[in-house]
């Protein structure tokens, strides 16, 4: 799949979720996450709660049902999901956003050894 993020969002570690088909790509901040997100495949995502998210809708679009009301979102929409409020979504092929988590450590990066300089490995 193509995801059409630019260089300057691939080359940032990608982020250590288990969900096939997702290409999630972590920019870490002192106290937040942001991930940049494309999926290649329908995806269901059970009920789950934890600190604050927004997101915004760069394509495709996602069923959320935050706190039992649901809606659905398209590019150009944006959400928020207030902290340890129950959700769930449905997220359709060619779903891609960019989420803020108003946590630092929701994901870690993935383990991966790619050949990628890191701007750490440049001095």
């Amino acid at each position: 799949m193509e995801n059409n993020f630019s260089h300057i969002i691939t080359e940032l570690p990608r982020a250590d979720i288990s969900v096939p088909g997702l290409h999630a790509y972590l920019l870490q901040c002192i106290d937040h996450q942001v991930l940049f997100m494309a999926f290649e495949h329908d995806v269901d995502i059970p009920e789950h709660t934890h600190d604050a998210q927004w997101g915004a809708v760069l394509d495709g679009e996602i069923h959320l049902s935050i706190n039992g009301k649901s809606r659905v979102y398209k590019r150009g929409d944006t959400y928020f999901i207030p902290k340890n409020r129950p959700h769930h979504a449905k997220i359709k092929a060619g779903y891609k956003d960019v989420t803020v988590f108003n946590q630092k450590d929701r994901y870690k990066p993935k383990a991966v050894n790619d050949g990628r300089a890191r701007m750490s490995d440049v001095d």
